[in-house]
């Protein structure tokens, strides 16, 4: 065992201007990484621990061993030993004396305290040891001789396996104890080296015992010199990348294990020593820094993480203006779950986008720290999660796959196993049905786990005292900003500050000064051009616009009355981002983009593919555009942040603009750390004064609980999951609940008709109606007699997590299609699995409808008719004649829909597809990302009942059609996040055609061999790659484990 005493220390080379820190190595716990250990005679107390160095581009091929050159090198030291050990040999051969190992022992150690004194900065790594050997009481001379082992143990591997070679020579030649017990310690030492190095080919080589004897002469054909072999081997090992693991990462492996260590037992002792990190070892902050470019935290992220609320592990609201550093402070504490207190973590987060761009930005935290990254979005994600033995988990999920994974984990009884909830935008809560899902989600962790801790963010909220009572948390704020941000509201060609503290809220700034033509005026009323030029091409500007064709007529106008000069900044880069377009639309680009783009100039809104906007996405990032009109999606998505934020009118649609949207699109304004400052300009025509008047001075709206207005997806849907879960099993236990969610805490504000209790009444009996719930009420008071229990078909609508209010006609459906479910294509499979909720946004094109029904196959054609859809209905409805037969429009609607995704699938072509079907390509590519996900809803769905086995195979493979909708050889590379079809088509020419090509890609190399590809995200698409073969092996590793674990209830054993 390695004494505690013993130090981790490095030795300086002469010139280099390196420095190496030290650490202390203590006695590892169970559960750290093992490392490999050795003895040591040293003792006293260990220095203190310094971050490592993390520089490891400089880091040298043959560890911290000096130059070939010098008397006191190591390789002296070498030659010594080469020669008297000849020397012993010669003489135990010819029988003239002995030389005695431990006069051989203390003179290697004189000269080597000697050589290391002499060094101002003591520096020999010397990791944990295994016992040294040990010499007999009865050896002569000394009787307390120094360890062999220790001296041959610090010399790397190729020249301990240079030893075993001169030690290979007959027994008949070894004729002294001396040499014999000299002889046991090499081998020793051989033998772990062996160990250490059994990974590399050529070590396995020169591992083999050799079976045939070796002559006296080969003694003497030995007469190169240590040295010279040593310079010749290290000197071809530089020359080739090699297995071995270097010194300096098995240093910082020790280090990082030691201070994960070290900040674990801290917590579990709440001790008010928090680690050299937050309680993370110092590489966590070394990773910031290489990572993200954060060199230190903003004061209040240090207060906030020193709160002693966060200490005693008590739930948490905090609230900050938006570019504050929110998610920084989210990260850490998340960080301090999976390391310190070894617990799985959820991250939810609103939508899909971004739940992929923090899987990108926190696979290389988890690939570094030893933690897993799992994508719950779409129609990914498994449930339950794998429970993983070793390394912990970090789940990042939309709202709607985090309360299917809550779930999981509380039918599972692993719900202790989430040690974390962390909830970004907490203001969803009262955004519709998503804020009712989430509201669920929360009540339902807070009810069944008592170690759960729960960590909610929000820039824009009000009423936090109810969601404080609902959380039981506590709550910190700050008006921190790191860019100030100046509002302004613009009338005509004045502009005026925002001034809350004047008495009408608005303060005269400036006059436009843009000379605008009779022309001009007509064309730009709004004066957005005199806007735009003021910022760009030099700094950012975003402008948002009330509705998606107003985004994209805006861009036409600012570009058309641009001057030339505009089109000279960043040519090439403009050029290559059309040519990347094209690519993506395989030939096609969108007519506006390809018009505004030389100017810098594009929009930003769901009418584009994924792949379009994340390739204007970054263009805006890096600087190519230098505008984006927008709508207001992008406020809420991902991080875009401008010099100047533009809001071309006070509306989003028809509505008008919430306080919240206001505050989350001006939020937008400021970069930190390139600009000094950020400004927002609102646009107000005279007669929305008045309201934009009371909207800057308005506080926050407040956030409701939404379970009484959505029904279906709210109320009734967490009755039946409650029964289902057995959490709640009578009507007491339910109403018992009930007064723990967001509903509860403001029951006399929302239900002022009917009592809390009335309500739960209401939606269980509705439930049993449904045949969803089984229990008796009593006629007499409506009170429940029986505990409460769920049918097959409830069981099968909560686990598919299937909107109520669809359930029955779905379960129908299925069943219909099993008297004669039509396998000649998969039009009828693909109808079933079209969402319901996209039919009401459907308004067919009758002619295009009956077009693309003729071209279907007889078989094909029959579809229709099954699900209720005639052909003389559509030949009618093409040609305006009257309809007398009454034709369900939602099951019309939905079969045209799956029209689409049947083309879709066919050509696995957005822009052909929408241009059949003259739809918008977002519109396309949203329906395809719904069919997938609800696919995989009617999967769990099946699984549930057991009638509807035969649709379970179907339904796989076809949710993994729908996901990806590319030829097959692309979906291994598109399972990676942030992999979107172009990029996979690009990786896949360029020879990377597998998810291990990729993780073991070099991002130099990639950046290289693909266009339009940044070093930033080469390097995280490798991290993403890794991330997911690792979590794939682990899931494969756990398989075996299981298969192979003895069951502790055999029969016949005690």
């Amino acid at each position: 065992m390695a004494e505690p005493g013993l130090a981790v220390r490095r030795k300086s080379r002469p010139g280099s201007e390196r420095k190496r820190s030290r650490a202390p190595v203590q006695p590892r716990a169970a559960s750290s990484p093992v490392t490999p250990k050795r003895t040591s005679s040293g003792g006293g107390e260990p220095p203190p621990a310094e971050p490592p160095c993390c520089n490891d581009s400089e880091e040298d091929m043959f560890g911290d061993y000096d130059s070939f050159c010098g008397n006191d090198s190591l390789l002296a030291q070498v030659d010594d030993i080469e020669h008297k050990y000849l020397q012993d040999i010669n003489m135990d051969t010819k029988a003239a004396g002995e030389v005695t190992l431990e006069n051989l022992q203390s003179g290697i150690h004189q000269k080597n305290q000697d050589n290391f004194s002499a060094s101002e900065n003591v520096a020999v790594l010397k990791a944990d040891r295994e016992a040294a050997c040990q010499v007999h009481d009865r050896d002569p001379v000394d009787g307390n001789p120094e360890p062999a082992e220790s001296i041959l143990d610090d010399l790397p591997s190729s020249q301990l396996l240079y030893f075993q070679k001169m030690n290979e020579i007959p027994s008949a030649f070894r004729t002294s104890p001396d040499s014999e017990r000299r002889n046991e310690c090499v081998n020793s030492s051989l033998d772990k080296i062996r160990s250490r190095s059994s990974f590399s080919a050529d070590a396995e080589q020169r591992n083999r015992p050799t079976d045939f004897p070796l002559n006296p002469k080969c003694v003497l054909l030995k007469t190169a010199s240590l040295k010279d072999h040593l310079k010749s081997a290290m000197t071809g090992n530089a020359k080739v990348q090699t297995l071995q693991v270097s010194k300096t990462k098995q240093l910082k492996e020790a280090v990082l294990s030691e201070e994960i260590f070290v900040a674990r037992k801290a917590i579990e002792s709440s001790s008010v020593d928090i680690g050299p990190f937050y309680g993370l070892p110092s590489k966590v902050k070394d990773l910031f820094r290489q990572l993200r470019g954060i060199e230190t935290l903003y004061e209040w992220q240090h207060d906030c993480l020193m709160l002693e609320s966060l200490q005693q592990r008590k739930n948490l609201i905090y609230s900050l203006p938006t570019s504050g550093g929110k998610t920084l402070v989210a990260e850490i504490i998340i960080l301090q779950e999976l390391l310190c207190r070894q617990k799985d973590v959820l991250m939810i987060l609103p939508y899909v986008a971004i739940v992929q761009e923090k899987i990108r930005g926190l696979s290389s935290f988890g690939i570094e720290l030893g933690f897993l990254v799992e994508e719950y979005a779409g129609s990914k994600g498994r449930f339950p999660p794998i429970k993983r033995r070793i390394k912990k988990s970090l789940y990042i999920a939309t709202i709607e796959k985090g309360h299917a994974l809550v779930n999981s984990l509380i039918e599972t009884e692993r719900i202790n196993d989430l040690g974390l909830v962390v909830v970004d935008e907490l203001h969803m809560l009262g955004e519709g049905s998503r804020g009712a899902i989430l509201e669920i989600t929360l009540s339902k962790i807070l009810y069944t786990s008592k170690n759960t801790q729960i960590i909610g963010m929000s820039a824009t909220l009000n009423n936090v005292g109810d969601l404080q009572k609902f959380l039981q948390a506590e709550y910190y704020t700050n008006n921190f900003r790191p860019v100030e941000l100046k509002e302004y509201v613009k009338i005509r060609d004045t502009i005026y500050a925002v001034d809350s503290k004047t008495e009408n809220g608005f303060t005269f700034s400036r006059l436009l000064n843009f000379k605008y033509s009779s022309y001009l005026e007509k064309a730009d009323p709004d004066h957005i051009i005199a806007l735009v030029t003021e910022v760009i091409p030099n700094y950012s500007c975003l402008v948002f616009c009330p509705t998606k064709k107003n985004c994209e007529n805006v861009a036409l106008m600012v570009c058309k009355y641009l001057k030339k000069e505009f089109r000279a900044h960043r040519v090439k880069e403009k050029q290559d981002l059309i040519k990347d377009l094209k690519n993506i639309g395989n030939g096609h680009v969108c007519p506006v983009l390809k018009q505004t783009i030389p100017f810098g100039i594009a929009y930003h809104h769901s009418g584009l593919t994924n792949d379009e906007r994340k390739s204007i996405e970054e263009a805006y990032s890096s600087g190519v555009l230098c505008l984006l009109t927008c709508t207001a999606t992008l406020a809420a998505g991902v991080n875009l942040p401008a010099r100047r934020v533009i809001l071309r009118a006070p509306y989003v649609a028809n509505d008008f603009l919430k306080k919240n949207q206001y505050k989350q699109m001006i939020g937008r304004a400021g970069r930190a750390g390139i600009d000094s400052a950020g400004e927002s300009i609102l646009i107000v025509q005279e007669k929305d004064k008045h309201l934009v008047h009371d909207l800057v001075n308005s506080p926050l709206e407040n956030c409701y609980s939404n379970l009484l207005l959505e029904v279906t997806k709210g109320m009734q849907s967490l009755l039946l999951s409650l029964v289902g879960l057995k959490i709640a099993v009578t009507y007491e236990e339910v109403n018992n609940f009930m007064c723990g969610t967001l509903l509860g805490v403001q029951q006399q504000l929302l239900s002022k008709e009917k009592s809390l209790s009335e309500i739960i009444k209401d939606g269980l009996e509705n439930l049993i109606e449904k045949g969803l719930l089984k229990g008796r009420i009593s006629e007499k008071d409506h009170s429940f007699e029986c505990t409460l229990t769920i049918t097959p078909l409830g069981k099968a609508t909560y686990k598919g997590s299937i909107d109520l209010a669809y359930c029955n006609l779905l379960y129908k459906e299925l069943k219909k299609g099993l008297e004669g479910l039509i396998l000649e294509s998969n039009l009828h499979l693909l109808y079933l699995a079209t969402p319901y909720d996209m039919t009401s946004s459907c308004s067919p094109d009758w002619m295009i409808y009956l077009r693309q029904f003729n071209q279907l196959s007889a078989a094909e054609q029959k579809v229709a008719d099954i699900v209720g859809v005639p052909e003389s209905f559509i030949t009618k409805k093409a040609s305006g004649q009257a309809i007398r037969k009454n034709v369900d429009s939602a099951v019309v609607n939905r079969l045209y829909l799956t029209f689409v995704l049947y083309t879709l699938l066919k050509e696995t072509n957005i822009w052909s597809v929408s241009e059949k079907f003259n739809m918008s390509r977002g519109y396309v590519q949203n329906l395809l990302n719904s069919a997938a996900s609800f696919a995989s809803c009617l999967l769990h769905f099946c699984e549930e009942l057991e009638e509807f086995w035969v649709y379970k195979a179907l339904l796989t493979e076809l949710t993994k059609q729908l996901t990806y909708c590319v030829k097959a050889e692309l979906i291994p590379l598109m399972e990676v996040a942030g992999v979107l079809e172009a990029r996979a088509k690009q990786l896949y020419n360029a020879g990377y055609k597998t998810l291990a090509h990729l993780a073991n890609a070099n991002p130099e190399t990639l950046v290289k061999m693909i266009e339009h590809l940044s070093r930033r995200q080469a390097k995280q698409i490798v991290s993403s790659a890794k991330m997911l073969l690792s979590e794939k092996a682990e899931a494969l590793q756990e398989e075996v484990e299981e298969l192979l674990r003895v069951p502790t209830d055999v029969p016949g054993t005690q």
